[in-house]
């Protein structure tokens, strides 16, 4: 097999296993905040042992993204050599600030998320747990501004020797691109931790157990789900597709199976993209939304594919295509689970209403689902370039790593992710299993008896 290819599988490889854990801790660490904010304004010990139980599941995802993190950052210097050495010079400033600054911030205070209550008191672990927030947060900030100036440079310049060089860091970290990217990507990490909460919340109610902690899971998992799976229709999602349609137009219509350019475009539901005949097969279509979500008119023109030079289409449009319906797809879904969920929750039935609460458990591997798909189209629609308009990914990567060194360090990540994977799952699933009546929050009154007790007497 081509090096290049296997340079390519290797990288979406380590990145695709590794973004299973940030989605979750991202998201989570605001849905902590809340349950800490809740456990001060009603001086209710339950949110703060709740909180504490979320905190620990927070720690295995977090020591996991840290395993697993590590490992990309040193291939662009072993797999992405060409890149390294012509973007360094950018995409270290974001790199450097999310490492020193948002990472430290974060995995300091959440040692004091998890064992310094008595050292802080309420109001001292409170902020704690919003410094945990605001350094998952800016993580994620740094992290996309990176990925969004290689689909959207900005702030550049390329010097005499062919080096880019950063010009502005203002234009980087205020890149058009990347500020909806970033609103669009902290919303599906939000739905992520409120879909595994209100899941975890059901599988306790349905087994007769935890019972008040699980109407709290419920409760703040399936309210701040909604607000999630809305925002990520509209604005962020809305915006970022006009940010595709605006900076990378043969993206679009590669992402929707567009062939034809035509005014009044309709938008594809269902088909089957044959870029060698360039046409959709078997369509469902919407007649004129596709001109009319882009461009707000139902007869703006919309370019198709073949309006652009084959070297320019993305070198994946049936894998870019169905990535992103799949996501567009399971979005809808979320926004009909959720709101059927909050209406439940609103008349005070949810709890008793197992449809629902089997759906809400069975919901939890799909948002890891909806969030890989998107990142596949983002990163599937940029190409052929790894940097979009400047330099083309074949060009980017070490020729001097031959495909047999690239495919033995790819089986050893798989075997080494396997093992790991196992681990975490074993470790996820005794948290889980011991409940937040296990390990009462220490210094707190009234503290509780292990899960054991209350199960056997749900």
């Amino acid at each position: 097999m081509d090096a290049y290819i296997l340079h390519r599988f290797h990288f979406a490889f380590t990145v695709t296993y590794h973004y299973l854990f940030p989605q979750l801790t991202m998201g989570l660490s605001l849905l902590i905040v809340v349950l800490k904010t809740l456990a001060l304004r009603r001086n209710d010990p339950d949110y703060d042992r709740a909180a504490h139980f979320w905190g620990k599941i927070f720690g295995l995802n977090f020591a996991m993204g840290v395993v697993t993190g590590i490992p990309m950052e040193f291939q662009f210097g072993t797999n992405w050599s060409r890149f390294a050495e012509a973007a360094g010079g950018v995409i270290g400033q974001t790199l450097a600030l999310e490492g020193v600054y948002s990472f430290f911030l974060e995995s300091t205070f959440l040692g004091l998320l998890l064992y310094g209550r008595n050292l802080l008191g309420r109001y001292g672990h409170w902020a704690a747990a919003f410094c945990v927030f605001a350094g998952s947060w800016l993580s994620g900030f740094f992290i996309i501004m990176t990925d969004a100036w290689m689909q959207h440079p900005v702030g550049y310049k390329i010097t005499p020797q062919g080096a880019i060089e950063l010009e502005s860091f203002w234009a980087l970290v205020t890149n058009p691109w990347g500020l909806w990217q970033y609103a669009h990507n902290m919303m599906g990490s939000v739905m992520t931790a409120s879909v595994v909460m209100a899941a975890v919340g059901a599988f306790y109610l349905l087994n007769h157990r935890d019972q008040k902690y699980a109407q709290i899971f419920l409760r703040i998992g399936v309210l701040s789900g909604l607000i999630a799976a809305l925002s990520l229709a509209f604005p962020t999602g809305h915006y970022q597709g006009e940010n595709v349609a605006r900076y990378q137009p043969v993206t679009l219509a590669a992402m929707e199976g567009h062939f034809e350019t035509a005014q009044g475009a309709p938008i594809a539901i269902l088909g089957q993209p044959d870029p060698v005949r360039q046409r959709l097969d078997n369509p469902l279509l919407v007649p004129k939304m596709l001109s009319f979500l882009i461009y707000r008119r139902w007869s703006a023109e919309v370019k198709g594919l073949n309006e652009y030079p084959r070297d320019q289409w993305p070198d994946n449009i049936p894998l870019l295509y169905y990535s992103f319906h799949i996501m567009i797809g399971l979005g809808t879904l979320f926004i009909a689970l959720m709101l059927a969920a909050t209406f439940q929750l609103y008349r005070g039935k949810l709890f008793e209403s197992k449809p629902l609460l089997w759906a809400l458990m069975l919901a939890l591997p799909f948002p890891y689902i909806a969030n890989t798909a998107g990142w596949l189209t983002a990163e599937l629609g940029r190409q052929p370039w790894v940097i979009y308009g400047l330099m083309r990914t074949r060009d980017g990567f070490s020729p001097h790593v031959s495909a047999g060194n690239t495919m033995f360090t790819l089986l050893g990540f798989m075997g080494l992710y396997l093992l790991l994977g196992i681990l975490f799952l074993f470790l996820m699933a005794r948290e889980i299993e011991h409940g937040p009546s296990y390990s009462p929050v220490v210094g707190s009154e009234n503290e509780v008896r292990p899960a054991v007790s209350q199960t056997q007497a749900g």
